[in-house]
This record gives C-alpha cells, sequence and structure tokens, in this order.
C-alpha cells in the first residue's frame, strides 16, 4: 500500500471515530455532560414557547433562587400535585434563613385561566391555588404573618395534557411598618354580614355564591394574622320534623360547612361547630322562603 493510500485511510479512520465519539458522548439522549443551554425547555414544560411561570423563582434580598421544578396542578383544580421537588424545598430552606432574621414578607399570586371551574371557596382559583402553597410554605415553618396571597385571572398558561405547571409568581419585598390592617373592623364587617351557608331540605349540600368566596378570603386573612382567633361554625334547620332529629341535622350541616372550609385551606383547629336545630329560627318559619333560608350554618368569628 503506498504512502498516500494510508494516509487517506487514516484520516478517514480519524472521521470515524470522532464522529462516533461524538455521538456517544455529546448528543446520547442518555448522556449525561450535554450542556444546557439558559433557554432550554425543561421537561414539564409544553412544546412551544416556555412560559416564564412554569419556573420556581425566589429574588430578592438576600436571595436569588430558581429551579425548573415548580408547584404543579391539575386543571380546575387548587390542590399542588404531591411531593413537593426537592429543589423546591431547598429554596424555601434558604429563604426561611433569610425571613427568620424578620424585616421581609412574601406576596404569592396564583393565576388561572378564565376556562377553568373555580370549585374552590375562594374568589377565583388562582387565590385557591396560592392559598394552598402558602400553607406548604407555613408547613416548613414560615409564619403566616409573613404571607399575603392573591389570585389572577391569567390565559398564558402552561398546560400539559390536564397538567399545569407552575401557575404562581412570588415577590419578596421589605415590609412595610408603617402599614397597619384594622383587624378589629374587618372582624366586624365579617360579623356584621356573616358568611352563611344554605343547604336544601334534609341535606348537607353548600350552595356558595361569589360573595361567599370573598367572605372564605377575608376571614382566611383574618384568621392568618390574629394570633388565637377561632371560627365558630353553627348549624340551624327549620322547625319541620322532630327537634332531637334537627339538632343531629344541623351538627352534620356545621361539621360539613368545617371540612369544606378545611379543604379549602382554613386549620381545622380554629373552627368550632355546633348546632341550634330550630331553637333559634334565623328566618320567619310561617313561609316557605324563611323554612329555606332557615337551613343554614353561620359562620362567625367568636
Amino acid at each position: 500500500m503506498s504512502k498516500k493510500s494510508t494516509y487517506v485511510l487514516g484520516i478517514l479512520a480519524t472521521i470515524i471515530i470522532g464522529s462516533f465519539l461524538y455521538h456517544k458522548f455529546c448528543c446520547s439522549s442518555d448522556g449525561n455532560i450535554s450542556p444546557i443551554k439558559e433557554n432550554s425547555t425543561p421537561a414539564n414544560a409544553n412544546s412551544g414557547t416556555l412560559n416564564q411561570l412554569s419556573l420556581f423563582s425566589l429574588k430578592g434580598k438576600g436571595i436569588d433562587f430558581s429551579s425548573h421544578d415548580n408547584f404543579n396542578f391539575s386543571r380546575n383544580g387548587f390542590t399542588h400535585f404531591l411531593p413537593v421537588p426537592d429543589s423546591i424545598d431547598l429554596g424555601l430552606s434558604s429563604l426561611k434563613t433569610i425571613f427568620d432574621k424578620g424585616g421581609q414578607k412574601l406576596r404569592i399570586t396564583g393565576f388561572a385561566t378564565a376556562e377553568e371551574m373555580n370549585n374552590s371557596s375562594f374568589p377565583n382559583l388562582g387565590f385557591a391555588r396560592a392559598n394552598g402553597v402558602k400553607d406548604y410554605f407555613i408547613s416548613k415553618g414560615f409564619l403566616d404573618s409573613d404571607i399575603e396571597i392573591n389570585g389572577e385571572i391569567r390565559d398564558n398558561l402552561s398546560f400539559k395534557n390536564d397538567t399545569l405547571f407552575g401557575p404562581l409568581s412570588f415577590m419578596i419585598s421589605e415590609k412595610d411598618n408603617t402599614a397597619t390592617t384594622d383587624w378589629t373592623a374587618l372582624k366586624e364587617k365579617i360579623n356584621t354580614n356573616p358568611l352563611i351557608f344554605y343547604f336544601k331540605t334534609g341535606q348537607a349540600y353548600i350552595i356558595a355564591s361569589k360573595e361567599d368566596h370573598q367572605k372564605v378570603a377575608d376571614i382566611s386573612n383574618y384568621l392568618n394574622h390574629v394570633e388565637d382567633a377561632k371560627l365558630e361554625a353553627v348549624g340551624h334547620t327549620d322547625n319541620k320534623g322532630n327537634a332531637d332529629t334537627n339538632i343531629r341535622l344541623g351538627q352534620k350541616r356545621a361539621d360539613f360547612a368545617k371540612s369544606y372550609l378545611v379543604k379549602n385551606g382554613i386549620v381545622a383547629e380554629k373552627i368550632n361547630t355546633s348546632s341550634k336545630g330550630p331553637a333559634e329560627p334565623m328566618n320567619d318559619n310561617s313561609t316557605k322562603e324563611g323554612q329555606a333560608k332557615n337551613r343554614c350554618v353561620v359562620v362567625k368569628i367568636n
């Protein structure tokens, strides 16, 4: 074989071996050393443009943390998936170290699309999602008083099938010690026009209005910031049937209202229940309209 042929074969061998090694170590889907571009789409996003809400981000004084993981939800759902990824817990641990020093607050805003159904007791599904995530922060040692929540309707959210990825934003800011809330006035507002759940005859099924949703949000806000505050959920019935049976039905309704509120993020230990049955009618039992309004649970702050 001539020197020229040997030289050409050597070049071809180098190209073949180089291509093999390149595809094995740099481009294989199973490889672990390929560089990840900053704008690469995480596995939990749509194949389209990545929505920035899909990223979990905590940015503020003393912290600059982000992760492709986040709190994710099902379509129309307000309870985030479990378990929460370890990367999020790592960010929360760093944030808590900062919050333990005092002086900062966190605002969690939850989002939902206009097409989603709001089956929560809060003003909108985004608000309910923010409340659920707030509860998780509290389970990690954060204080109620350091966290505010809000909910908004937004349509540019990242769905994949029926899973919604990261419909939340987190804003960290300095506390304004001059800003105060009149909690006494809020309590008076809640109790003057209390939350009332109405029920059909003989049933324990809650029918909540949009106004009720806002009342639940106000109650949640009050309980989160006023130490030792308690709710009283009192069941009532009309005057039809046996009085003892109605007492039990009123209690069943009160307990059902409690479970409904707990499901929507209010701590069970902060809710007391009781029943008046037909003993203290809220309206006139001589009319069908009055009887219907007496089949209720009245929720007030003690």
